[in-house]
């Protein structure tokens, strides 16, 4: 059974840091584009950021550009994203997930979703 299983999400104050991980089972991440979304409430699932296979190519959504950074161990089987500078319209529940290394990073499409974690940041 494939799995994507978040972790670190929680309560941070504005301004500060986060830092989220997805540990993927039943598949190995260097043979997937990653990706990371988003959805608050009352809002459509929001693209944040993805990385190509190898890890050469990155791609970010407006609204994070600048401020998250997506990288990966594939070592590990895992992925991770930085959040520094986070506001409250950053509040949301984050999931990870793995597509085919053939589609670009560009194109949101995905095969496979974690169950997500809850970030939520207050004023």
């Amino acid at each position: 059974q494939v799995q994507l299983v978040e972790s670190g999400g929680g309560l941070v104050q504005a301004g500060g840091s986060l830092r989220l991980s997805c540990a993927a089972s039943g598949l190995t991440i260097s043979s997937y584009k990653m990706g990371w979304f988003r959805q608050a409430p009352g809002k459509e699932r929001e693209f944040v950021a993805a990385m190509d296979k190898n890890g050469i190519s990155t791609a970010y959504g407006d609204s994070v550009k600048g401020r998250f950074t997506i990288s990966r161990d594939n070592a590990k089987n895992t992925i991770c994203l930085q959040m520094n500078s986070l506001k409250p319209e950053d509040t949301a529940v984050y999931y990870c997930a793995a597509g085919p290394a053939v589609v670009s990073i560009w194109v949101n499409v995905y095969t496979y979703w974690g169950q997500g974690t809850q970030v939520t940041v207050s004023s």
